[in-house]
């Protein structure tokens, strides 16, 4: 089975702080024994909104805001991860995926690079830059309802498309929270409340993907990624 465990930013990181070296080599050290342990799937971390936009689409037509902005209904349901020229680049693909999915919200942000955080040069040659593209939960996809045959073709139609033009780089879906578990930290005491969640109205700040037996095991490490970034909320939601 595989989990995926996000913890929230707060107004620190929303105004474009970045991590100092000891929060970088306790992460660091966390990564690399889940790497040596062989369950380490993939982590990102995520620029603050300001850099980013939100597209709300419904009936029909699509909004776009640009960042920062304020939590709201985050409670996310998948993403893709794409390479993008610009922010522009980025929310044409999103609004691609917002039409086919009608009523929808998507939040756009840069994936943090290491560059980003000083610990090498950027590529000087690079023209492009990753992007998420978060789609939030609906009461559909939280009681479990799978997408229409048709939407879920045009959606695999964008997919390959972005894989054939070289901007596709990953995608997750999440199953119902019902099937998560949420973990606060006040203070250093930690309590576990188990799914259905309530929307969360903190964005999120990033993420590892792990290989776990059971929601019990995948637990026992979102203890210990809550301990290395220091993070108030955690959620573990299990991947499709």
């Amino acid at each position: 089975m595989r989990f995926i465990i996000m913890h929230r930013t707060n107004a620190h990181w929303e105004a474009g702080a970045t991590p100092g070296p000891e929060l970088i080599a306790r992460v660091g050290a966390l990564l690399g024994e889940l790497a040596e342990a062989k369950v380490l799937l993939g982590a990102e971390g995520l620029r603050a909104s300001s850099q980013g936009a939100r597209l709300r689409a419904s009936a029909g037509t699509c909004r776009v805001e640009k960042g920062p902005f304020a939590g709201g209904r985050e409670l996310p349901g998948g993403f893709t991860i794409l390479n993008a020229a610009s922010l522009e680049d980025a929310v044409e693909w999103a609004s691609r995926q917002a039409k086919v999915l009608g009523d929808a919200e998507i939040d756009v942000r840069p994936v943090t690079e290491p560059w980003d955080l000083g610990m090498v040069p950027r590529p000087p040659d690079l023209s492009t830059r990753r992007y998420m593209l978060l789609r939030k939960a609906t009461a559909a996809t939280e009681a479990g309802v799978a997408p229409p045959p048709e939407q879920l073709a045009e959606l695999a139609r964008i997919a390959e498309e972005a894989r054939q033009s070289r901007a596709f780089v990953a995608a997750e879906e999440m199953r119902p929270s019902a099937r998560g578990r949420r973990y606060k930290n006040s203070d250093g005491q930690v309590t576990a409340t188990d799914g259905p969640f309530a929307e969360s109205k903190e964005l999120i700040a990033g993420y590892v993907v792990v290989a776990a037996e059971s929601l019990e095991e995948a637990g026992r490490l979102a203890l210990r990624y809550v301990e290395a970034v220091g993070a108030e909320e955690v959620d573990v939601r299990e991947l499709e």
